[in-house]
């Protein structure tokens, strides 16, 4: 007697209504896979919008030396005490806010990480200036006075390490000082 099973796998009985839901269940599948990859798309085009954007106002917002850098020296201390930073604009950029700009300043023994206070009025000397604002703009140029904190004034060839930074994210500015080998009230730095 022949064993008869009555649930035999049995592929006849594949019918259209079948291949249709299986059809339907691989475009949903396609559909919800796309629109994930469009929205991811979507994503990273603006995401990349947003770097170029903050990119292109990073490149444009810098300063850059405008003259040969001064300073001024305690002669009985042989010490340096003050620097003299001409700056201007960089060809065709945004105007700064030279109230915001940070001084870092570095040596082998001390780092300051600002010792440079915008909003005294006494360390800005303006050399050119076309409108009456803390703007430094496309025709001006300024002098910043950097006085040394005590602790960290240099002496006769020693070596200083500044960075001048814009406050709206613009490119840095680094200057590397070395002192004269004689102290006097005021002196050219090379850098």
């Amino acid at each position: 007697m022949a064993k008869s099973n009555k649930f035999a796998k049995n592929d006849a009985g594949f019918t259209g209504l079948e291949a249709a839901i299986v059809l339907i269940a691989f475009v949903v599948v396609a559909a919800v896979f796309s629109y994930v990859m469009l929205g991811a798309g979507f994503f990273t085009s603006q995401k990349s919008k947003e770097v170029v954007h903050n990119g292109v106002t990073m490149a444009t917002s810098s300063v850059e030396l405008a003259g040969p850098v001064y300073a001024g020296g305690d002669v009985a201390n042989s010490k340096l005490i003050n620097v003299t930073i001409p700056l201007q604009l960089t060809a065709g950029n945004n105007p700064v806010d030279i109230t915001k700009i940070t001084i870092a300043y570095d040596t082998n023994t001390y780092h300051n990480a600002s010792i440079y206070d915008g909003n005294d009025t006494a360390q800005i000397n303006w050399i050119r200036t076309s409108t009456a604002n803390n703007l430094l703009e496309s025709s001006e140029m300024i002098e910043l006075i950097v006085t040394i904190p005590a602790e960290g004034q240099i002496g006769v060839n020693d070596k200083a390490h500044l960075v001048i930074t814009p406050a709206n994210g613009g490119a840095s500015l680094p200057l590397d000082i070395t002192v004269p080998p004689a102290i006097v009230p005021n002196m050219q730095l090379t850098y």
